[in-house]
């Protein structure tokens, strides 16, 4: 199963701190940042957070981000205007 997230974390040290509480947190998923530079503000311009594994929570996953200060979301399928 494969959950892709948008967050507004743009910076390399914020994903990378981040993606090690995410791991510490669920060890049994593969979890990697895409980031970009943010030409609109959340949620049109966001980075990607992809998680891959067995079981899923995203209720979880936004959670955990959050606890780290950042906004996350599911990645619906729309456009941005």
């Amino acid at each position: 199963m494969v959950e892709v997230f948008i967050t507004n974390i743009y910076e390399p040290a914020q994903a990378s701190k981040t993606l090690e509480t995410l791991k510490a947190e669920f060890p049994e998923l593969s979890i990697h940042f895409d980031l970009h530079d943010p030409k609109e503000p959340f949620p049109c311009g966001h980075s990607v957070l992809r998680t891959e594994g067995a079981d899923i929570n995203s209720k979880e996953i936004i959670a955990a981000v959050a606890r780290s200060g950042f906004l996350c979301d599911v990645l619906e399928d729309k456009a941005c205007k």
